[in-house]
């Protein structure tokens, strides 16, 4: 289907000579100041991209050819659009957008606006448990994968806007040292657990919340009275008696675009407060409002992100893209982009017919914060041999308020000058008749730009992430909403899980290829237990 697009062929030449930034008065005022855009507090400046007007016009086409505004009324109505055409596949609708609604249209499917409703009494009913339960002092939060990754980030993000009397813990791992720390840090008498499980089955979580309740028990402490449960309805967890309260999401919302559901309502409204948390959904909203209304495509801020990713990873042939927030409240946020990406978009069938494609998705994600990372790999970005298109984020202001004037600028200012001379620098390179200090430049980069770290920039630019998967799995025709990749790896892990069970029975393995591939690991592992060798130790 991509290569299909009339569009494509005229993009695919316009790549064979592609515009040269470090050429003599390209990258200049005019261009910086026409090449931009904004929505919902946040700029994006794209004029270090390795675009022209050409290329910007092709790229438009390519979103028309793909017809990418309809798919999105239809994901935001909240039709099926988790499927893949003729082999068997989860069939669900999407619902990320819905359940963060504000002001629905009266045009809006009545399926988003009850999903709508729904999201709220299950956000009134949190609100009423906060308001009850002051006792609490600190939350635990037992989650893995999308239960917890984005709700991590974003708690983060907003740690200048936290309650003083609160703190937040995620118990991501049932590694017992990460469990013992945080019981180290904790008030048992004070503390809630938020066990958060779509399926109620993941084997991660089950065992965290019983390491947990253990702790409780033996403090005489009642788990009832401090364990609260976010799952779907009918999951083998969806149960009252085990539980203080249960709050409820859906199936049709992907972990990874889980954040917006309870499983960020509940801890980032425990240690936010609840009006921190819907002035994030609103940023959220509107930017979701903004994706599906502002029609004119370079106008558009996600559909323009999404554009140039598919220019630089499918005609500039570049296979990364490193995220680089210049705010250390963010240093998580490339984590969270990395899985709702390459989750959503690592993905090599044709969403129309099953069939392989032949071109590439979704590029390696991976980046941390601004100025650590210009100490450490930005040297292979500046003049290594992989090309690396680089998307800043940068805030004009400090969230919490507090700077000095050192050497006459503050230190926000000495922040963005980096993340400013980054972008000049790899656009424009530097000549040198020393080889070693020559660098090429002519490496694209954009930059989204908004006055501070609030919750409502925050919301909007997790929103602006969510719409960019979702617009270049619509033009890719890919399934953005699935992500069978993560299955198998359980389904073998619990395998695993079984055999140390009983790997003292003999004869449990038939032949079974995989089997005996695992019967080799445990060989293996056990072989551990026996300690290093006489030899060994003397060596």
């Amino acid at each position: 289907m991509f290569k299909k697009y009339p569009s494509f062929n005229k993009l695919e030449a316009l790549s064979k000579d592609p515009l040269d930034l470090t050429k003599e008065g390209v990258l200049n005022s005019d261009r910086i100041h026409s090449m931009h855009l904004s929505a919902c507090s946040w700029k994006m400046l794209f004029g270090t991209e390795r675009v022209d007007s050409k290329v910007l016009e092709g790229l438009t086409e390519m979103a028309k050819d793909a017809d990418v505004f309809t798919k999105m009324q239809k994901m935001q109505d909240m039709e099926v659009m988790n499927f893949v055409n003729g082999c068997k596949s989860e069939q669900r609708m999407v619902g990320h957008t819905a359940i963060r609604a504000r002001d629905l249209p009266k045009k809006a499917s009545d399926t988003a606006k009850q999903t709508a409703k729904d999201s709220e009494i299950e956000l009134e009913k949190l609100e009423h448990f906060l308001k009850e339960n002051t006792q609490f002092k600190h939350m635990v939060v037992c989650g893995i994968g999308g239960s917890y990754l984005g709700a991590l980030a974003i708690s983060k993000a907003m740690k200048g806007l936290h309650r003083t009397d609160r703190t937040l813990h995620f118990a991501s791992n049932i590694d017992p040292d990460k469990i013992a720390s945080i019981l180290d840090e904790i008030d048992l008498n004070k503390t809630v657990v938020a066990v958060i499980s779509k399926s109620g089955g993941t084997m991660e979580i089950k065992a965290q919340e019983i390491m947990l309740k253990n702790f409780f028990e033996q403090k005489g402490l009642d788990p009832k009275n401090h364990f609260v449960m976010v799952t779907g309805k009918g999951s083998p967890m969806d149960n009252p008696i085990l539980y203080k309260e249960i709050f409820y999401m859906w199936d049709f919302i992907g972990g990874r675009y889980s954040v917006s559901s309870m499983v960020g309502a509940v801890p980032i409204s425990f240690i936010c407060g609840i009006k921190v948390w819907k002035e994030f959904l609103q940023g959220a909203s509107d930017m979701d409002h903004h994706a599906l209304h502002e029609k004119e495509v370079t106008k558009n801020m996600p559909l323009m992100g999404a554009l140039l990713g598919i220019w630089n990873r499918n005609f500039l042939k570049m296979d990364t893209l490193c995220i680089v927030p210049y705010s250390s409240s963010l240093d998580l946020w490339a984590g969270h982009i990395q899985q709702l990406y390459m989750e959503s978009n690592g993905k090599s069938v044709s969403k129309e017919d099953a069939s392989y494609i032949d071109y590439d998705t979704c590029p390696i994600i991976f980046g941390t914060c601004g100025t650590e990372g210009q100490h450490s790999y930005f040297q292979a970005i500046h003049q290594g041999t992989v090309i690396v298109p680089i998307e800043y984020v940068g805030f004009l202001h400090p969230q919490r308020g507090i700077d000095e004037e050192i050497e006459g600028t503050y230190n926000q200012e000495k922040l963005l000058s980096n993340l400013f001379a980054q972008a000049i620098s790899l656009a424009r390179g530097k000549s040198s008749t020393n080889h070693n200090q020559t660098f090429p430049g002519n490496r694209p980069s954009r930059m989204l730009l908004t006055h501070t770290l609030s919750a409502y920039s925050m919301g909007a630019l997790l929103a602006y992430y969510e719409a960019v998967a979702a617009f270049q799995g619509f033009i890719w025709g890919i399934n953005s909403f699935d992500q069978e990749g993560v299955q198998l790896g359980k389904l073998i892990a619990n395998k695993i899980v079984d055999e140390y069970k009983h790997h003292h029975e003999k004869g449990r393995y038939s032949g079974d290829p995989t089997l005996e591939v695992e019967t080799a690991f445990m060989k293996e592992i056990k072989s551990l237990d026996k300690g290093p060798s006489k030899k060994f130790m003397a060596s």
